[in-house]
């Protein structure tokens, strides 16, 4: 299993998602500070991955913190890195919570305790993914294409994944499948990390260019789309990396189903529709440079949305670990959550 995330004497120890593919190394965060940084540069990235790293990083700040007033200051650095997945405020909330269960204990308790709730988060994590697996892989068709965007695999959680989770768990069961992979600019996650994956674990793979998703749709070939999320508000509306929302507006044109694959964490039942999730804007060198490469005129405008949000009307079925929520997603993700 790729270890996309640990936690060790020597710090926070993650694998360099903007090195991949090209080449395998870890970086190891030995302050939050450092921490926050590898979330906000995507060193680590994907929902359920950046809550085990804001876990972690808690619990490293407050390793070295001369004293408990440095919590509040530790959690909203980490809350400030990204906005959009809330994954990450749920993890931070719930270190919040065990920290207020335990402030009044002595500081070393309360930093093995801390320590202990991340190490918790990361393990139960994994057993989440490989629940969803499990609950997805009856929806993938035998002997067809499964089509993804970005990368919702063991990258980007603390093991197996999410939509990639699905896949796995389809092939363990016999299922003959191969993946068409959008290579999703302009990070390149499709492109750098699912394919590198994939090859990982000897499923077979596509690479296909963003704008070649619909001809491939139309073809016949995909038999279902799978995708990750990073927040899913109580309507059913899916934030997912942008351009997801293209691709289920074309499957749905071409009568694929288009499956959202993510655990109950993601779910963010306080927002009625997807208008109100916030939407994460990234450097403008991510779009007019490829690997450090420009490829657009010097002082071009850019717009560099990091996600969109495709209406419920478009998501033909949410799976987590507690079971598979179909339309109407306002009474069936409640179902999930009580």
């Amino acid at each position: 299993m790729i270890e996309t995330i640990q936690w060790t004497d020597s710090g926070v120890v993650m694998i360099d998602q903007t090195r991949l593919p090209r080449e395998e190394t870890y970086v190891t965060c030995t302050d939050y500070k450092q921490v926050a940084e590898a979330i906000r540069s995507m060193v680590i990235r994907g929902a359920p991955a950046i809550g085990v790293a804001a876990a972690m990083g808690i619990a490293l700040g407050m390793q070295q913190a001369e004293s408990a007033a440095e919590f509040d200051e530790i959690c909203d650095t980490l809350a400030r890195t990204r906005p959009t997945a809330v994954n990450l405020f749920w993890a931070i909330e719930r270190m919040r919570r065990l920290y207020s269960e335990l402030q009044a204990r002595p500081i070393e308790e309360i930093r093995a305790k801390l320590v202990s709730e991340a190490q918790q988060i990361r393990l139960e994590d994994i057993a989440i993914n490989e629940c969803i697996g499990r609950n997805g892989a009856p929806l993938i068709p035998d002997g067809k294409s499964v089509l993804t965007h970005c990368n919702a695999g063991a990258l980007a959680t603390a093991g197996y994944g999410t939509a990639l989770g699905v896949i796995r768990a389809a092939v363990a069961s016999g299922k003959k499948i191969d993946v068409f992979a959008d290579e999703t600019r302009p990070f390149l996650q499709g492109a750098r990390l699912t394919v590198w994956e994939l090859q990982h674990d000897n499923i077979p793979a596509t690479l296909i260019t963003d704008n070649m998703a619909g001809h491939f749709l139309h073809s016949g070939r995909i038999g279902c789309v799978v995708v990750g999320a990073d927040r899913i508000a109580a309507n059913g509306d899916v934030a997912n990396k942008i351009g997801t929302y293209s691709v289920a507006v074309l499957a749905k044109e071409n009568s694929v189903p288009f499956y959202v694959a993510a655990p109950i964490s993601t779910l963010d039942l306080s927002l009625t529709n997807g208008d109100q999730i916030p939407i994460e804007q990234r450097a403008a060198e991510e779009v007019t440079h490829v690997q450090g490469v420009p490829v657009a005129p010097d002082g071009t405008t850019v717009e560099n949305p990091a996600f969109d949000v495709t209406p419920n009307r478009y998501v033909t079925a949410i799976v987590t670990e507690r079971g598979v929520a179909r339309p109407p997603y306002v009474e069936s993700l409640r179902k999930l959550v009580t």
